[in-house]
């Protein structure tokens, strides 16, 4: 999660599902491949090629993932509220369902002490990154629609 958090700019916001679902893909590197790619991002779809290995790890879940999805949410809030009562992220925002950085040289010594993330997890953050940090999560061609992890059908947007 902190290497999620650290991409975000000082007074940057985003929505703590966008967060969920980029950890999502951090944890599942191969998954990323079942995220709807628009015929006009085909940069996208080249660049995910190229950085993200496709084959699975033996050990990986095979089953559904918006139910993988769903049962990894109280770690990921227990993360998340872990690094609120640090003070690495803002309480007014969480407490809004944001994320925001309040102390970023606390996250960055956290970040020592944790080490830098695997060449996989790094570039698919970096396509998460790439491919939805001012994507809305709402609508036809919003993240939580393209992802299909989260329920969609009732957005408006």
């Amino acid at each position: 999660m902190i290497h999620i958090i650290q991409r975000l700019d000082d007074n940057d916001c985003l929505e703590v599902d966008k967060i969920r679902i980029w950890d999502f893909y951090v944890l599942f590197p191969s998954k990323t491949y079942t995220i709807m790619i628009r015929r006009n991002e085909e940069d996208l779809k080249s660049w995910r090629k190229r950085y993200i290995d496709k084959t699975k790890n033996p050990y990986e879940y095979n089953g559904d993932n918006r139910k993988l999805f769903d049962r990894l949410r109280p770690y990921q809030m227990a993360a998340l509220s872990s690094l609120v009562s640090y003070g690495i992220i803002d309480k007014r925002h969480f407490l809004n369902k944001e994320i925001m950085i309040s102390n970023r040289t606390l996250l960055n010594k956290f970040i020592e002490k944790t080490g830098v993330l695997p060449q996989t997890e790094s570039n698919t953050l970096s396509f998460m990154s790439l491919f939805s940090k001012s994507m809305s999560m709402l609508g036809i061609y919003g993240l939580k629609s393209r992802t299909n992890l989260m329920e969609s059908k009732y957005d408006a947007g």
